[in-house]
């Protein structure tokens, strides 16, 4: 059992993360609830207790060095990345929000019933070129929508008013008649459109020109779709109702996006190349539509 705990982790046998860690990681039910999302015949409170106290030692232990909040030379990085390998300019992150399906809490009326006529509470993420996350808001009501969300939570306010430290306005090259232009996040229809947030042009019959920048949008901001993927294929606690306390599952979750970051950045370096599709210039002869949102 502490061997299997520690290879989900890939954990040496002193991991370095503190003795709180050191013994925490030894408790195999928590990594087991958040893979398969099933106590496997141990009581649900047990587990709960268990979860609590795990996932929120993986949570301090890892945010700091998986998750760290991002500095302007951080968000120029993203942005050069998003520039080479999704061919879209001054993108410092791709925006959405996942439901996570829950138990109804008790008394709680409405407030987490969202449009998939299921109880949940609102993941919103903002992930980078490399699916890594780079922000994250857990706890927004089931109803609201994804804008919605944005406005409630911490990220939202920052972006309202300027704190986030973003670059400066830059010239885009080949683009000089437009001036300076601000650095974006890129979001689908649900969200607001901010002078550092673009969504897509609404419509069906659009021009050419439009057409295109809806179709290079939409293949960035597909990235936070396959992160949200990736989370649900490696932590299959997302494919079930969650039946904890909100606490517990707003700790779960977070626990969740600093190791899936954990993994992925040792999988980033031990590559030197990930396949990514070709670019081109030329938007498809037909309207691209968003995917649905997880």
């Amino acid at each position: 059992m502490v061997r299997c705990s520690r290879a989900l982790l890939n954990l040496p046998s002193s991991s370095g993360l503190g003795p709180t860690l050191d013994r925490l990681v030894e408790v195999d039910p928590t990594h087991v609830y958040l893979a398969t999302g099933d106590s496997y015949r141990v009581g649900h409170s047990t587990v709960a207790v268990i979860a609590r106290e795990v996932a929120g030692a993986i949570w301090t232990a890892l945010v700091e060095e998986t998750m760290p909040v991002p500095q302007t030379e951080d968000w120029r990085a993203i942005a050069a990345e998003f520039q080479e390998r999704w061919n879209f300019t001054n993108c410092v992150g791709a925006i959405d929000g996942k439901h996570v399906v829950i138990q109804a809490p008790a008394n709680s009326g409405s407030l987490y019933f969202n449009y998939k006529s299921t109880h949940s509470l609102v993941l919103l993420a903002v992930v980078d070129a490399q699916y890594l996350f780079r922000i994250v808001d857990v706890g927004g009501f089931g109803k609201s929508s994804d804008g919605g969300s944005l406005q409630n939570s911490a990220f939202g306010e920052s972006l309202r008013d300027g704190s986030l430290q973003l670059p400066p306005d830059t010239v885009i090259p080949g683009a000089e008649r437009l001036g300076l232009l601000p650095h974006v996040f890129v979001g689908d229809e649900a969200f607001p459109l901010l002078d550092n947030l673009l969504r897509p042009f609404p419509g069906r019959h659009l021009t050419r020109e439009r057409r295109m920048f809806n179709y290079h949008l939409s293949r960035a901001r597909l990235v936070v779709e396959c992160a949200f993927s990736i989370l649900s294929s490696q932590w299959r606690m997302f494919r079930r109702v969650i039946t904890t306390s909100l606490e517990v599952v707003e700790l779960c979750v977070k626990a969740t996006c600093v190791l899936h970051n954990f993994l992925r950045r040792k999988m980033i370096g031990r590559t030197s190349h990930t396949p990514i599709a070709e670019s081109t210039d030329e938007a498809p002869a037909t309207p691209t539509h968003d995917a649905p949102r997880m």
